[in-house]
């Protein structure tokens, strides 16, 4: 066979680079960017690598292929390598595809798109936070949460990020503290969960788009990370749940994708005032207005939407505000589901965790309300993997080189 680098031409070139982004989701727009609104600027180039076999679909392997000179079945043996075998790099296709062709791929510039594991932080409690370092050497943060229900069944959730830090700054949030860096590419998405089922040896079942950053201002990538995990390694929808904070005009475009999955919207107050104080982004996107785009989605998906209200002690755990909340919730219809979190300790926050009772007065009384109520267990406390608790030094600025000096680094930043 004549070697493919002579027939690989320019615009053969861009013919690839342009299909391995294809979304097949929706024909919808994902564009994000707010209209006539203030909110932080993400207008800082993106790490693009478009060259990344991860993420792709089995069609698009197949197209891949063909485009090679190779049959068609050939992309579904890579579509097997990616997601079954789990295969890290292009030579790890040895015992099925054909050297050429693995020669073709590595020449054109092709690569897997998985990344070493730069720290792994285990609890006692067994949940464990990996840190990836990306190509660029900057490092995101994915956690694994291993939970056995009463019926004995195992189950592992992924929190994964979709981010390298945030811009949206809550108060109570260490990511948003550390900054923001870039978007996450969705094979660098997709990976944080392959990275997490290779250390318990065990398939995850839940994945939570809850790790670093606000996924809806990536909306693009985690679509179709999202496509990726339902479709490809084959985790069912309704076990997936992407969660925002708030980005105008973007709950409508997610609605009309008409997932199966669940909408999590952080609230953290009763109303505009003190939402403010805790969600300093919120001043562009008010609550009038959250509240209006989550029942239109309720309309078009046909999905509940969930609320998480992380309690502050002396700060919104009182019960009048909890009175207020389910107020608020019950003048725009019914069904929804408050998420309660109590608030998990960051370095140099002036927030308090609520007393237990507390948490359980604010629960009794959206309950006494008829507003289904559930309070989250807190996983990962000792090892800074908890909700809100998910930083590193690295989010600006990239492990430095050479790596074997940057390794011996602490990467997290662990609470006191």
């Amino acid at each position: 066979m004549a070697s493919l680098q002579h027939v690989y031409t320019a615009p053969f070139a861009r013919a690839v680079r342009s299909r391995s982004l294809t979304i097949t989701t929706t024909s919808a727009s994902l564009s994000v960017v707010p209209s006539r609104v203030s909110v932080p600027s993400l207008s800082r180039a993106s790490h693009i690598d478009s060259h990344v076999l991860l993420g792709m679909s089995e069609v698009d392997l197949q197209q891949l292929a063909k485009d090679f000179g190779q049959q068609s079945y050939r992309g579904k043996q890579l579509h097997d390598l990616l997601y079954k075998t789990k295969a890290k790099e292009i030579k790890d296709f040895s015992h099925l595809v054909p050297q050429a062709f693995r020669n073709g791929l590595e020449e054109a510039g092709w690569k897997v798109g998985r990344s070493p594991v730069h720290r792994v932080v285990t609890a006692a409690d067994g949940t464990v936070k990996i840190l990836l370092k990306l190509e660029d050497n900057k490092v995101i943060e994915a956690v694994g949460i291993p939970v056995e229900d009463d019926k004995g069944t195992n189950r592992l959730t992924a929190c994964v990020s979709s981010q390298v830090g945030c811009a949206l700054r809550c108060s109570f949030c260490a990511t948003g503290k550390g900054g923001y860096s870039r978007n996450l590419q969705r094979h660098e998405i997709v990976e944080q969960v392959l990275a997490i089922e290779e250390f318990f040896k065990h398939r995850v079942s839940n994945v939570v788009f809850m790790g670093m950053g606000e996924p809806m201002m990536n909306l693009k990538a985690v679509l179709e990370a999202h496509r990726c995990l339902n479709k490809d390694i084959q985790i069912g929808q309704r076990m997936m749940t992407i969660s925002t904070v708030g980005v105008p005009n973007t709950i409508k475009k997610l609605a009309a994708h008409k997932l199966q999955s669940t909408l999590a919207v952080s609230l953290h107050a009763p109303n505009q005032n003190l939402r403010e104080t805790i969600v300093p982004s919120a001043k562009s996107y008010p609550l009038e207005a959250i509240m209006k785009d989550c029942k239109d989605y309720f309309l078009e998906s046909g999905r509940r939407v969930s609320f998480e209200y992380t309690l502050l002690a002396g700060v919104n755990d009182a019960v009048e505000n909890a009175i207020e909340l389910a107020e608020l919730l019950q003048n725009w219809g019914s069904g929804y589901h408050v998420n309660l979190i109590p608030y998990n300790p960051i370095e140099g926050s002036e927030y308090r965790r609520s007393y237990k009772k507390a948490v359980l007065a604010f629960a009794g009384a959206l309950e006494s309300r008829r507003v289904t109520t559930s309070i989250r267990q807190t996983r990962g406390l000792d090892a800074s993997a908890a909700c809100g608790q998910l930083r590193n030094e690295f989010q600006k600025s990239p492990l430095l080189e050479p790596s074997d000096s940057a390794e011996s680094q602490p990467a997290v930043a662990l609470a006191g």
